[in-house]
């Protein structure tokens, strides 16, 4: 008996431990239908403007605000759009091959990369981050400095849009 119990417990565990593997990693990710256009931030507007892209792939998933991942083809020049200071890719899963989020950190590192304001607060304390490169485009939702503090449960700092009710 002892040993039918040992064997349904560590049965049961594996089970829980593939379970949330696969909610993690597959489950709830929807693939993005192809778009003709992202939004950017110009240099010293007030909001985010659409810019023509090509090859479009990306992810979303309702379950969380940085679930979002994309990938495509664009053609502007970076120094006529906001920078972003502090750019951090998220990791996207394996499955999604266009984003390779330790590429991109270490060409956002040694400057082969510049990261642009996509729009900022696209969801409250969340901003979409656009890093471009040799053409490409890759993007992601990042958590901002008024998120953190707001999502903490910490007074916002000074010049943040007022958080929602909760």
């Amino acid at each position: 008996m002892g040993r039918f119990l040992v064997v349904l417990l560590l049965l049961s565990t594996a089970l829980a431990g593939v379970g949330v593997w696969y909610f993690q990693v597959y489950a709830f990710y929807e693939d993005l239908p192809a778009q003709g256009s992202v939004q950017l931030t110009p240099m010293g507007a007030l909001g985010a403007q659409d810019y023509a892209v090509n090859n479009f792939e990306g992810i979303d998933s309702d379950s969380s605000p940085i679930r979002y991942r994309a990938c495509f083809d664009i053609d502007v020049n970076a120094a006529a759009l906001t920078p972003y200071a502090n750019a951090t890719p998220l990791f996207a899963p394996d499955w999604f091959g266009c984003f390779d989020a330790a590429a991109l950190t270490l060409a956002l590192e040694n400057g082969q990369a510049q990261a642009v304001m996509g729009v900022s607060n696209i969801r409250y304390g969340v901003d979409r981050v656009v890093a471009l490169m040799d053409g490409r485009g890759y993007s992601w939702q990042q958590i901002n400095p008024c998120g953190l503090a707001h999502f903490d449960g910490d007074p916002v700092p000074p010049g943040c849009p007022p958080p929602p009710e909760r």
